[in-house]
């Protein structure tokens, strides 16, 4: 075990931790009785705890790590802008260097005519923008009926007011007034546990066309836009069939309805190319973007604009913003980490190295008799935990499969999230073939535990 210097004892940290933080997304009187597992560093692929324990981190943080940990590089840019320019803001027709340049360089990365860039600090922070930005731009083209903004089940966007009525999430729209108006939800494109009988192409398409009876239910004058992940990540990493997105771009096109790529987690290489979308072949108005823009060094977020979009709202003054929209600092460590992600050709990596071998042995998980399908694509991975394969009927007891199965993973020195029994993954992207064999084996070894325990107490039925 390695020593840990500069800290409490673990017991003392968990106490006062317990006693005075508040954890998003977490029953805390429960945490309290069991104690957080308190990170003290943490290096490429590992992190370290407070015990010593070097844990293989294939979450990547929040799905954001994709440089990996550790990068001197950001330090010392962040220190250097800190001294020269810690904070500026870019209200009143000012602006400054470190944000210039990451505006110029993200325009030069995303596709098409997605040139503009208004920065936030988050990915939810963006998302709110983007339900203002859309609608004021349909009222400066004269329609402010065009207010609806279309969403999916089981989506998630952020969980800011705005950006969490996005999302589809039953769980946080029954906490504080979710939904607010004008936000509406059609189904997910998740084959696995929706799709019946259906063939997946099939089901793709079922799914897609409910947007466009959503637009002609609604009024095709109310709708301002839809938005959607190209790939899933929060809700299980629900990979869409591959007639999904050319129906949902093709409805887009018909209706003249603006189509928001949230990039929060499939942008910056984690599916194989700079953006989600350019995998899944779609032409977005906007992308959303943070997590992966700064690996998370820093907060930062944003929404990519279109020349149209942006010609329409920079006409007039758009009444919005934020403090620390292009925070001098964040701007400085998120322009070096794309250039670490360009220079060293780290997505080229995930295309060429890291996902194909990564496919082939997570798609290899399969023969486990816990896992009913193992899918993936890039960096973002799930597999479904079922009592019966053939059948693809879920557990009796949803999510407590998946709940162990997690424990198992955090006991193996893994980190392997867990979204109801669906085990996801979303490593980051510096990860190499060595490092994948040793996810692997925990993984394996975590399900083989899950299973039994799953046996010894009499879960492995199905609902």
């Amino acid at each position: 075990m390695n020593a840990i210097t500069n800290h409490l004892p673990t017991a003392e940290l968990q106490a006062l931790d317990a006693a005075h933080h508040m954890h998003p997304f977490t029953a805390n009187a429960e945490l309290a009785e069991k104690g957080a597992r308190v990170i003290t560093r943490a290096s490429g692929i590992t992190l370290t705890d407070s015990e010593g324990n070097e844990i293989l981190d294939a979450m990547a943080g929040l799905w954001c790590v994709n440089i990996g940990y550790g990068r001197d590089e950001l330090a010392d840019v962040a220190a250097r802008q800190m001294r020269e320019l810690p904070y500026y803001n870019t209200f009143f027709m000012t602006t400054h260097a470190p944000v210039i340049a990451l505006a110029a360089k993200i325009a030069e990365l995303a596709p098409g005519d997605l040139n503009h860039v208004f920065f936030a600090g988050s990915g939810s922070e963006a998302n709110d923008t983007n339900i203002r930005m859309v609608r004021h731009y349909w009222a400066e083209k004269g329609k402010p009926t065009k207010s609806v903004i279309i969403s999916r089940n089981n989506a998630y966007h952020g969980s800011s007011v705005g950006s969490g009525s996005l999302g589809g999430m039953s769980g946080m729209h029954a906490q504080g007034g979710l939904p607010i108006p004008d936000i509406h939800h059609i189904e997910q494109p998740h084959w696995w546990a929706e799709g019946g009988d259906m063939d997946p192409e099939e089901f793709g398409l079922l799914r897609a066309q409910e947007l466009e009876k959503a637009i002609l239910e609604l009024g095709e004058e109310r709708v301002a836009a839809f938005i959607a992940e190209p790939v899933q990540g929060a809700g299980g990493v629900i990979v869409p069939p591959a007639s999904y997105w050319p129906e949902i771009q093709r409805i887009c096109d018909k209706y003249e309805i603006l189509l928001i790529a949230d990039e929060v987690i499939c942008g910056f290489g984690r599916t194989g190319n700079w953006f989600g979308c350019q995998t899944m072949g779609i032409r977005p108005d906007i992308m959303t973007i943070a997590k992966g823009l700064s690996s998370g060094y820093a907060p930062i977020g944003g929404s990519v604009v279109s020349d149209d979009v942006a010609a329409v709202i920079g006409a007039g003054e758009f009444n919005h913003g934020y403090t620390y929209s292009g925070h001098p600092v964040a701007a400085a460590v998120a322009l070096e980490n794309l250039r670490i992600l360009e220079e060293e050709g780290i997505v080229d990596h995930v295309r060429d190295v890291a996902a194909p071998y990564l496919k082939e042995k997570w798609e290899a998980l399969a023969d486990h008799p816990l896992v009913g399908e193992a899918k993936i694509v890039g960096m973002m991975g799930s597999i479904a935990l079922v009592p019966n394969k053939d059948s693809r009927a879920p557990f009796a007891e949803a999510g407590t499969a998946g709940f162990i199965c997690r424990e198992r993973c955090f006991a193996n020195n893994l980190v392997m999230r867990h979204v109801g029994d669906r085990m996801i993954i979303s490593p980051p992207l510096v990860i190499t073939p060595a490092e994948i064999d040793v996810l692997i084996s925990r993984a394996r070894k975590a399900l083989d535990e899950c299973y039994a325990e799953l046996q010894k107490r009499d879960l492995l039925n199905a609902g």
